[in-house]
């Protein structure tokens, strides 16, 4: 999918660079004139900041351009929306293996999005996953030790809680969380949760600026069809034209979190002065279930498709699958006075908008959560 084309960015991009702009307001000034770090540029998350940070240049919102360096090991081949930025003067992308780097360029801010967070990869690919949330971080950490940024975000997960009794439901960030070190999940949660370890550490013993961001299911443009996550897998079945066909009973429930609402939050936590917290993003409604999600899915997709139910051939496939997942958000909003904007419904049909001009015909199973 190439975003830029003749110097434009694909509508839905900078659709919601706009929004991410206006819910941050004057905060988006303090990036004038700095430069941003940016690893795992060409995931999801990644792509979201690059079209971001490209679309502020763009605007004329800045006192002056902010310097993005988009760093990825692009063992996948550099996205063909990143090679159509190529020629711009404020993007730099290098191929960097952050687990084998000690060694990175100087920067105001850091963002540490480069992680395997598809469970389908990082269970194909648990060490790889472990090194990025473990080595990698610590090789970004030090890095920020010797260099002093502004600030520095770590991505970690809503898995770190793992599956939560129903009492901390929804869940605040102070929940310890009920996780498996040893399941077909671990390499996962247990690199997440030891790599908050390493940056509340890191700041308690040099005053790094470093903060933990905790995203419950972000989902819209952008992110890959053939990811191998719930709603990829669920838009798949659908514009093929097949019945949506659930590798579970269905019975579990998620939110899921628009991502210009997502980025906002991920951004005003960049931004703030709580060095050493850990904040929930995401939205806490509808708490919704994977089967009514399809049939969510089918209903905005306009399709006469029904929803069926099978077993997966993997039988460690919902081996500690967390039954219910909804963030508390009061910190959040306290703090950070974050709200998010889109409901389930305009993003999902937002995300069918995407995906129709590039869907084609693609096999495998959908997923259950």
């Amino acid at each position: 999918m190439t975003d830029f084309q003749h110097g434009s960015m694909d509508p839905a991009f900078a659709r919601d660079a706009a929004a991410i702009a206006g819910n941050l307001g004057d905060a988006v000034g303090r990036f004038a004139g700095k430069t941003v770090l940016l690893t795992g540029a060409a995931g999801f998350l990644g792509s979201q900041f690059v079209h971001f940070f490209a679309w502020l240049n763009d605007s004329g919102q800045l006192a002056s351009p902010c310097r993005l360096i988009a760093i990825d090991n692009y063992l996948r081949g550099i996205p063909a929306w990143l090679r159509a930025m190529s020629d711009r003067d404020d993007i730099e992308s290098h191929a960097t293996d952050i687990v084998a780097t000690k060694t990175f360029p100087v920067a105001d801010f850091v963002i540490h999005a480069a992680s395997v967070a598809s469970p389908t990869f990082y269970r194909k690919y648990p060490l790889e996953t472990m090194d990025a949330n473990v080595i990698g971080l610590r090789n970004l950490l030090d890095h920020a030790v010797a260099l002093r940024p502004e600030s520095f975000l770590f991505f970690s997960s809503s898995e770190i809680y793992g599956d939560p009794d129903p009492a901390h439901i929804p869940t605040p960030e102070d929940y310890r969380g009920f996780v498996s070190c040893t399941g077909p999940r671990a390499c996962y949660d247990e690199s997440k949760r030891y790599g908050e370890t390493l940056c509340v550490t890191f700041h308690q013993v040099h005053g790094t600026p470093v903060k933990v961001a905790r995203p419950f299911n972000n989902y819209g443009p952008g992110l890959s069809i053939d990811d191998r996550r719930v709603l990829p897998d669920f838009f798949r079945d659908v514009l093929a034209g097949r019945d949506i066909a659930l590798l579970s009973d269905g019975r579990a429930t998620r939110t899921f979190c628009y991502i210009s609402d997502a980025i906002t939050g991920y951004l005003l936590v960049l931004l703030s002065t709580h060095d050493g917290e850990a904040f929930n993003i995401g939205t806490e409604a509808p708490e919704i279930s994977m089967e009514d999600l399809a049939r969510a899915v089918i209903r905005v997709a306009g399709r006469d498709l029904r929803v069926t139910k099978t077993v997966s051939d993997d039988p460690l496939y919902l081996r500690d699958n967390p039954q219910r997942r909804c963030p508390d958000l009061t910190k959040t909003r306290r703090l950070l006075g974050y709200e998010p904007r889109v409901g389930l419904e305009e993003g999902l049909a937002r995300m069918y908008e995407y995906y129709r001009p590039n869907s084609g015909e693609s096999g495998g199973r959908s997923s259950g959560v």
